[in-house]
Formats: structure tokens, C-alpha cells, sequence
């Protein structure tokens, strides 16, 4: 399933609706459904139809890379940069078969390639083969137009860019969980690239002042620009290490970016860097035990500083898009024992699962946790007929839990006595 938060409130609901549905109509007359989500109203739901099986697949291949295969699957058409590998003869208008090198074994400008590949679908190639690696080939643009993708999902290729935002929807729902208010003083500590930033400024209708901060320089500049994107005034973005963000005494140049003084934010929105066992899609997973065990001490690390950054009676809200009990329900445990100031708040939406057991946690404080696990449902797949035979509340509910591994936790900060 996508998701898209109606950033903007510029349009009505039904003028979205009707330009999404305009551009979802791509693959052979076929129209993908687009759903208001019942609880949470800035939310449009677009169903995921596949895998499809039993496509017909052609000898000319195109191989893409990882990142662009991801996409791939998520709705996008093919790019030039994306493209690593073609059939020797390619000619424009082409029909081909897409496949991702999963493993990044394929070499630049290869005619053939007998490594690990996904299939990804089957798309009519824009270039011929020397137009896409020639010297003086275009660098940006569209390679191969998809046609029979495994997953049907629209492409929103410059669709409506100030209005909607693409994001998965427990992304949505964390921001919804921190229910920032107009006036108020929030922080995002790791927020690149800035879908839960402008989403909180959203939220505040742009009043009050909204801090993100990254550590790399890179990724501040895509926060920026996606404020200025949505037409946010309210966000202050800056290249700044999250552990580092408490000063213990006050500047002079009075600066309004890190570090800050103690208490200075009224909520704080931790999503935390983790594992990313809950991406999704995910062909490959390639990290180590030792790489997987380093983000609990960087989180804990973040953890502190946001407690001590935070308002007495302020919301502190913990999240990752992963699904092991020590970076979610481990962390809850160890924050209750070391900050007595904290305690477990229910969440609004509450859409998800409750925590998982094995981390000591009590289960009335499970029950107060959000955790998005896609392992817990049974897909087999969602064809064409399916979906017209499907009811929109059939499709909603699917759509909540068919999503991305994510984890919420959200606590208040209790006035010191």
C-alpha cells in the first residue's frame, strides 16, 4: 500500500481525488482505487494490486539497480540513472523485461548479465541502447515507461508536488501521535528527509516553529526543500549532530539553532536511525549482527538528550521503522527504569498492534504501544478481480496493516516535584 498525507489544505478532498484518479488510469484502462482513510483525514489510501503472476517475459533485458528496483515497485517508471545494464540491440519503443541486481554485481554498460535478478516487470524502452550510455545521452530522463508491472501502483511522477506528499502510513501516524498544536515548539532530532517535519507543520498550521536537524548537510538541504516545496514557513532545518544538541549554559549570540538549553521544547519527535528490518519493499538485506546491534547504544544516546530537551509536562515521541524488541519495546523498558519523570501515554490513532512481549514490559504498557509488524498478515496476493470484488472497508482494513515494519512509543515528561 502507498500512502499520501494531504500536506496541504489548499484543495479539497474531491480535487484530489479526481486529479489521483486521473493519473492512476495507466495500465490499460485499469484504475487503481483511491480511499480516504476513515480516522485519519489527511490521509488518501492507494491499494497495492500484485504480485501478478504469469507475465509473459521478453529476451531484450534492461537491468536496474537496487534503489531504482525499489521504486520500481513502489509505482515510479524507469529512469536513465537507474538503468546499470541493456540488451546489446535496445532500440527505442522496445518492448522489455525489467530485472533488479539485487546484489551489485552488475557492471555500468553491460549487454548481458547472468547474476541474482528480481523480475520486476515488463516496460516499452524510451532510448535506444546508445542514447542511454552514449556520452552525449541524456543523464535525467525517462529509459523505460512501465507497462505490466509486477505491482500495480500508479506512478504520481509531478502530481500535484506542493499538495501531496508520498510516505507509508505509519509515517503518517507518528506525526498524528505527537499532535503538535499551533504556537508551540517542536523538535524533530533526525528528521531528513523532511516527511514527518512538514507534516508536523502541517498539523500546526504553520504556526509556531518546528526545528529538524540531521547530521548530514546533504539531507538538511532536501528538508529545506521540501518546506519550501509545501510552502512552510514555520520549519527551521540544521546540520547538527542530535547527540551533541544540549548546552548546559546559555550563549551569548543567543542563536536560535543547536545546541539548546534544557526544557526548551514542548514535544520531540525521536525517530530514531535503526536496523530498517521494517522497509519495505526489501529484496536484500545485507547488513551484519555487528552493524544490527550498533543503533541501541546511538539511540539511547538521542534518547537522553531528548529527555533533557523537553518541557516539563512536554511529549517525547519514540519511533523506527524496524521490528526488533531491542531498538522498540527494550528501549521502553530501559527509558521507564532510567527517567522516572517518564510515563507511557495511549496514542491517537491507535491503528496498529500492541508491543511485543520478552522485554519485561507490564501488559497494560504493551497495550499502550503501536507496533506495525506486515509479518502478522497473510497476503496472497491481490489481483484485478479481487480488487473490484473487494469493499472499501476490506480494502482499509488491509491497507492498516499491509504497511511497513514500524514501532511507536509515546510518553509525557511529569513536572518535577
Amino acid at each position: 500500500m502507498a500512502f499520501f498525507p494531504k500536506i496541504s489544505f489548499q484543495c479539497e478532498v474531491e480535487e484530489y481525488l479526481s486529479k489521483v484518479f486521473r493519473n492512476s488510469e495507466q495500465f490499460k484502462g485499469l484504475c487503481v482505487p483511491v480511499l480516504e482513510h476513515p480516522e485519519i483525514q489527511d490521509i488518501l489510501l492507494i491499494p497495492v494490486i500484485g504480485p501478478r503472476r504469469g507475465i509473459k517475459k521478453h529476451a531484450s533485458e534492461v537491468i536496474v539497480g537496487a534503489h531504482c528496483g525499489y521504486a520500481v515497485l513502489r509505482g515510479a517508471h524507469v529512469y536513465v540513472p537507474g538503468i546499470i545494464s541493456t540488451s546489446k540491440f535496445l532500440k527505442a519503443g522496445d518492448l522489455v523485461s525489467v530485472y533488479s541486481d539485487i546484489e551489485g554485481k552488475c557492471k555500468r554498460g553491460a549487454k548481458e548479465f547472468g547474476g541474482i535478478k528480481v523480475f520486476l516487470g515488463n516496460g516499452i524502452s524510451e532510448l535506444s541502447r546508445s542514447e542511454i550510455f552514449g556520452s552525449n545521452g541524456p543523464l535525467n530522463g525517462m529509459g523505460i515507461r512501465m507497462i505490466e508491472p509486477v505491482y500495480l501502483s500508479p506512478s504520481f511522477d509531478n502530481v500535484l508536488p506542493s499538495h501531496l506528499f508520498l510516505q507509508n502510513l505509519p509515517s503518517v501516524v507518528v506525526s498524528h501521535v505527537l499532535n503538535p498544536q499551533p504556537g508551540e515548539r517542536i523538535l524533530d532530532v533526525c528528521a531528513a528527509p523532511g516527511g514527518k517535519t512538514t507534516h508536523l507543520a502541517a498539523l500546526m498550521n504553520d504556526q509556531g516553529e518546528v526545528i529538524a536537524m540531521d547530521k548530514i548537510a546533504n539531507k538538511v538541504k532536501k528538508i529545506k526543500q521540501n518546506a519550501e516545496l509545501l510552502q512552510l514557513n514555520c520549519i527551521k532545518a540544521f546540520c547538527y549532530d542530535g547527540t551533541k544538541a544540549l548546552s548546559i549554559e546559555k550563549r551569548e549570540d543567543e542563536q536560535e539553532g543547536p545546541p539548546f538549553l534544557p526544557e526548551s521544547f514542548d514535544r520531540i519527535l525521536l525517530d530514531a536511525p535503526c536496523s530498517g528490518m521494517g522497509q519495505r519493499p526489501n529484496m536484500a538485506y545485507s547488513w551484519t549482527l555487528k552493524e544490527v546491534t550498533s543503533y541501541q547504544p546511538l539511540q539511547r544516546k538521542l534518547f537522553t538528550v531528548a529527555v533533557k530537551l523537553l518541557k516539563p509536562g512536554g511529549v517525547l515521541v519514540y519511533s523506527t521503522c524496524t521490528i526488533t524488541l531491542s531498538e522498540n519495546e527494550e528501549q521502553v523498558a530501559w527509558a521507564l527504569e532510567t527517567f522516572p519523570c517518564l510515563q507511557l501515554q495511549p496514542q491517537e490513532p491507535h491503528i496498529g498492534g500492541e508491543g511485543m512481549r520478552g522485554a519485561g514490559l507490564s501488559l497494560v504498557q504493551l497495550k499502550l504501544l503501536q507496533r506495525f509488524d506486515p509479518s502478522a498478515v497473510t497476503l496472497q496476493g491481490m489481483d484485478i478481480n479481487s480488487l473490484q470484488d473487494s469493499r472499501e472497508d476490506d480494502l482499509i482494513s488491509l491497507a492498516n496493516k499491509d504497511c511497513i515494519g514500524f514501532f511507536i512509543a509515546k510518553f509525557i515528561k511529569l513536572n518535577s516535584k
